[in-house]
């Protein structure tokens, strides 16, 4: 009987908060690295995510503490990314994964510990929000591979990081830590290895509970300033502010503020 190789690496989807899902990358043997199917797993799993009414945020982890995400899975590159047709279809597949991040109707964060590299940054800077542990270790190699990176994951990172802090990672390839990743805006927060689960989880919850309506529409006004590919217009931006105020969530606010109370918002 003949059984075909199974990839490596998986996604694993946790649903169990409330509101919030959590997707983790499961390559252990690899320091999560992504293979194909798991960027395109990925892009599957953000797709029909984005049509959840019930969603709160999004948030994307490595499996256990010694990695983020590696990269893309180098020992598949002779199979997968080895003629144009091939290096053309895992382009898409890390692209729409990227881009289903940032485009998300919902907030996304991204939890790093450990090793956090190429491909990894890459899905980390598409996240809204990046979190890290002090121990964590950041790196774009593609210069010591010899592969190229693609537009857009450049320009996400000079509008992040600055053209010149861009230009410095990418050229030297250089390895750096999670104090550093705080310092130049790799990330928002770092937190000690200790600390590291329980403050990232109520960053998690914190966005998880906020006005779901308000999030959206300054995650589309903040893609409006940015511009690009797709980027929402000025009334796309304008009807989801009016939209606010004229929501039950924008009432309920007011109310649990004179009540002195935390608001319960549904998104309508």
């Amino acid at each position: 009987m003949h059984e075909t190789p199974t990839p490596p690496g998986r996604l694993a989807i946790d649903e169990s908060v409330a509101g919030v899902l959590r997707i983790r990358i499961v390559n252990p043997a690899r320091y999560n690295a992504m293979s194909l199917s798991m960027w395109e797993a990925l892009g599957d799993a953000l797709a029909q995510a984005s049509q959840r009414p019930d969603l709160r945020a999004v948030v994307l982890q490595g499996d256990g503490d010694r990695a983020f995400v590696s990269g893309a899975d180098i020992s598949e590159f002779g199979a997968q990314r080895n003629d144009p047709a091939q290096t053309a279809r895992y382009d898409r597949a890390v692209a729409r994964a990227q881009e289903a991040l940032t485009t998300s109707p919902v907030p996304t964060l991204a939890l790093i510990q450990g090793v956090c590299m190429g491909g990894g940054m890459g899905l980390a800077l598409a996240c809204d929000l990046r979190y890290c542990n002090a121990a964590a270790r950041f790196r774009m190699p593609a210069a010591r591979l010899g592969l190229g990176y693609g537009r857009d994951g450049v320009k996400r990172m000079c509008d992040i990081l600055g053209a010149s802090r861009a230009a410095d990672l990418f050229l030297t390839a250089r390895t750096f830590d999670g104090v550093e990743a705080g310092r130049i805006g790799m990330v928002h927060e770092v937190f000690s290895d200790a600390d590291f689960p329980a403050l990232a989880q109520a960053r998690v919850q914190a966005v998880a509970e906020n006005a779901p309506l308000t999030l959206r529409a300054a995650r589309l006004a903040m893609r409006h300033v940015l511009g690009g590919p797709g980027a929402p217009d000025a009334q796309q931006v304008d009807d989801a502010v009016q939209a606010c105020f004229r929501s039950q969530d924008y009432q309920e606010g007011q109310i649990a503020f004179r009540e002195k109370r935390a608001p319960a918002f549904m998104a309508r």
